[in-house]
């Protein structure tokens, strides 16, 4: 068994250049945000969801993105509702978020 039944890994990564970052889409906000809610459910912890902040994933041109494991899931996401739906959707009720699957 997996320390966590969800790794969730958010790509924080903030170019210096013009170049799209995640950075550039408020990330560190968003996984501080999603961090708390998680954290206000009880669902953080050995066995539960662990929410990370990442350097570059490599796909911050389709940001800004985060990953959860183990399912190596992909997403994008904009605001605090998306965020919101990812919780409720994938990590609790074990649904992924279709509309905001990377490909």
């Amino acid at each position: 068994m997996s320390h966590f039944k969800h790794h969730v890994f958010f790509c924080i990564n903030q170019r210096d250049n013009t170049e799209t970052s995640c950075e550039k889409f408020c990330a560190s906000r968003l996984q501080n945000y999603a961090k708390q809610r998680i954290a206000a459910l009880q669902l953080n912890g050995t066995g539960k969801i662990r929410m990370n902040k990442s350097g570059c994933l490599d796909r911050c041109e389709q940001g800004p993105v985060m990953v959860v494991y183990p399912e190596a899931i992909w997403y994008t996401y904009l605001d605090e509702s998306d965020i919101d739906e990812i919780i409720e959707q994938h990590l609790i009720a074990g649904k992924p978020v279709e509309r905001l699957k990377l490909k």
